[in-house]
């Protein structure tokens, strides 16, 4: 049953009465120690449930936020740990794993550590899954391992689109820098139909055309890559008018030309309306990245406007986690698309690589091995 080698729950031994260490994230958001959003731990419980009814003593563990390596109450497990009870009692949470610089350092003594009277381990942390971590990689290479539902889901949605999309296929990407995603774009590149670029990336490719972009946000060491994937013969659609402030800090929109000082926040309407017109003729679309400074009010349009195509659209959506999730979230549209992803680095490396370290552990765990043997 495993998916592209990787072994899912009804590939492990039985776990009747075996204790199951389940890697989750539940890394969600708090305030003041209060959970403020606890989807990521509802995600957890299809993979949970399945464990529980085949008779599995279920211990979850999780990192929060980012403690560096030593124990730090703001970062504790209590509220998280609360409310698991909650929705499944009698699971047990270990503390944060990133109290252990083992973890994020994948010390092979934690693994010890953490696999020590365990007889299986299911690895749903999508969000985690491109990180080298001890808790990802290091349980798979002793113990019979598998994905669990959320993890299995993201792999089949982000690789069926990688490898096989509808076409056309149509990739829309924003956010801040153009460095930050320069692997995925090339990659993209090679499969996609269109690229639609906004956000304050989309500067550094105006500048590769020659455009005067005042001083708005770009990346003068990435002009030239711009212009190489530019002159790539693929369709690159960029924004014809950018919302921002002028020289005085004055709310402005502008054509293509920004005059000296002027910042640029968000794509302008009618750009807004050629990226819709694009996501709408499209019978696949992957977005990462708003289009604009969408926390702001005066700067929310472009990225509401996508959003609202993405929503509208009857393309195969995928978003990509992250800013773009919070966006989806904030505009009352995550329910309207096909996949929201739970891991917005994950996606991205997934669809750049076909591949990340969190899965390749999995596919050469002992009962993978065995599959494969077992297979025709």
């Amino acid at each position: 049953m495993s998916i592209n080698g990787i072994p899912v729950l009804e590939d492990l031994p039985s776990v009747d009465g075996k204790r199951v260490l389940v890697r989750t994230d539940f890394n969600v958001p708090m305030a003041d120690g209060v959970i403020t959003d606890d989807f990521r731990i509802k995600a957890a419980l299809p993979t949970i449930n399945w464990l529980l009814d085949h008779g599995a003593s279920v211990v979850t563990a999780s990192h929060l936020g980012r403690p560096k390596g030593t124990a730090n109450p703001k970062y504790s497990m209590d509220a998280v740990r609360t409310r698991l009870a909650e929705l499944a009692p009698g699971v047990e949470l270990l503390e944060n794993l990133r109290f252990d610089p083992g973890e994020e350092g994948n010390d092979p003594a934690f693994v010890a550590q953490l696999v020590e009277g365990i007889d299986a381990y299911v690895d749903d942390a999508f969000g985690a899954a491109h990180r080298a971590h001890a808790s990802i990689v290091g349980p798979p290479k002793t113990l019979p391992s598998a994905m669990g539902r959320l993890m299995q889901k993201e792999v089949a949605v982000l690789l069926g689109m990688r490898n096989d999309p509808k076409r056309p296929f149509v990739a829309v990407l924003g956010g801040a820098k153009i460095s930050d995603k320069l692997g995925v774009v090339e990659a993209l590149l090679n499969s996609v139909d269109a690229l639609v670029i906004g956000g304050a990336m989309c500067f550094t490719f105006l500048a590769a055309q020659g455009f005067p972009i005042g001083d708005s946000l770009w990346e003068p060491e990435q002009v030239d890559t711009c212009a190489r994937l530019l002159a790539s013969g693929k369709t690159i659609h960029l924004p014809e008018d950018i919302v921002g402030v002028d020289a005085g800090g004055n709310y402005a929109t502008f054509g293509i030309r920004l005059p000296p000082g002027a910042k640029g926040f968000d794509i302008g309407p009618g750009t807004a309306a050629a990226f819709s017109d694009v996501i709408m003729d499209a019978r696949t679309v992957f977005w990462n990245g708003p289009m604009g400074m969408f926390e702001d009010e005066r700067f929310a349009n472009g990225t509401k406007t996508v959003a609202q195509a993405m929503a509208d659209t009857k393309a195969f959506t995928v978003v990509g986690g992250g800013d773009s999730a919070a966006a989806l979230a904030q505009f009352g549209l995550d329910g309207d698309v096909d996949h929201v992803s739970t891991g917005g680095g994950a996606s991205l490396e997934l669809l750049e690589l076909g591949d990340l370290p969190g899965l390749a552990a999995l596919r050469a765990a002992p009962n993978a091995e065995a599959n494969e043997a077992a297979s025709p």
